[in-house]
């Protein structure tokens, strides 16, 4: 029998509260051995969906799959396949890692003589076998106890491990600690996990999935909604020297692109950025920067190109899904349809 193509698949998943969506329609797919992060404002129905997936919560409509089992279906079967860290991580405080994990072990049906090895790797890919161990969970730091749910998510080697919001409440270097043994999933298992940290899930994450209100309003690689959601560019320049003759060269060799200066406690110390949202536009740099090295009056001390980060992306695409909402409302109070292009 062929392997699905699939790990995780999503087709038309709606979920109700009452009158209220937590989510509207949503449909995407994970391939294996992917990373992929789950990104959204609070309330964008991310931790619903990741419930839904588990099995762990009805949909009130759609369905879903997990290597191509029904999750409604087929929920125990599919709880086998998926290794969940819950948000906010709840634990026993009163067990020892060692006891905890090995319980979860023995109700996750690993066989007894695989118990000690099994659990020993794990210790090792979550840097639990030196320091923590032993450790009541109760006494473990935030960082540590968030280990110990990644921990519990990877006992019997899930196919499929589903994270939400493995980083909250860690310090920086926390967060790089579990970013790296995320990282090291890598091939291992296929990963879906939420987070608040854009810069981390555009590290180790291959694609990103953007939810907001419910809806999914982004979808591909960091490279891939850059393409889509900023294609034009920015360039950041320092020069010194007048700011009026800086500026006759902008509209001489800039003029189609904005542009805007900081502010400095030296006039003559002039930081700006000039950029345009027109995926073509032509790039006047290398002719602006030559006029500006031409010019006696003017001394250029640094330019460089801008590339948006996943906090710019995830700001638009979201921001974008706002207004299109707020624009459907008005239609539909004011009786208007929208028009239908075929």
């Amino acid at each position: 029998m062929d392997s699905p193509p699939y790990s995780i698949e999503a087709k038309h998943l709606t979920k109700m509260y009452g009158r209220t969506p937590a989510v509207r329609d949503l449909s995407f797919q994970v391939r294996p051995g992917e990373v992929v992060g789950f990104l959204g404002p609070n309330g964008a129905g991310k931790s619903t969906t990741l419930r839904i997936l588990t099995g762990l919560l009805a949909a009130t409509s759609g369905e879903a799959w997990i290597n191509g089992i029904s999750v409604a279906r087929e929920p125990s079967a599919i709880k086998r396949q998926i290794g969940y860290m819950a948000e906010n991580n709840p634990l026993p405080e009163d067990f020892r890692v060692s006891e905890y994990l090995r319980f979860r072990a023995r109700l996750k049906g690993v066989p007894r003589r695989e118990l000690r090895s099994h659990l020993d790797s794990i210790l090792e890919t979550c840097d639990l076998h030196r320091k923590a161990r032993r450790k009541v969970i109760g006494a473990l730091s935030k960082g540590f106890r968030q280990r110990v749910g990644i921990a519990d998510a990877l006992i019997g080697n899930p196919q499929i491990t589903i994270m939400d919001e493995p980083t909250i409440g860690l310090d920086p270097h926390q967060v790089i600690l579990i970013r790296d043994l995320i990282q090291n999933l890598r091939g291992r298992t296929t990963v879906l996990l939420s987070s608040h940290i854009l810069s981390e899930v555009e590290v180790c994450c291959d694609r990103v999935l953007i939810l907001n209100q419910g809806r999914l309003v982004a979808s591909g690689t960091p490279a891939e909604l850059r393409e889509t959601f900023v294609p034009g560019a920015t360039y950041r320049l320092e020069v010194i020297g007048q700011r009026t003759v800086l500026e006759s060269l902008l509209q001489k060799y800039a003029a189609d692109w904005r542009h805007r200066f900081d502010q400095t406690d030296d006039p003559k110390d002039l930081r700006l950025r000039i950029s345009t949202d027109e995926r073509d536009q032509e790039d006047p740099t290398q002719a602006l920067t030559n006029a500006i090295h031409a010019n006696p009056e003017l001394t250029l001390r640094a330019w460089h190109k801008i590339d948006p980060n996943l906090e710019d992306i995830f700001l638009i695409a979201t921001r974008r899904s706002w207004e299109l909402s707020e624009e459907a409302l008005r239609d539909k109070n004011s009786g208007n349809q929208p028009e239908v292009i075929s």
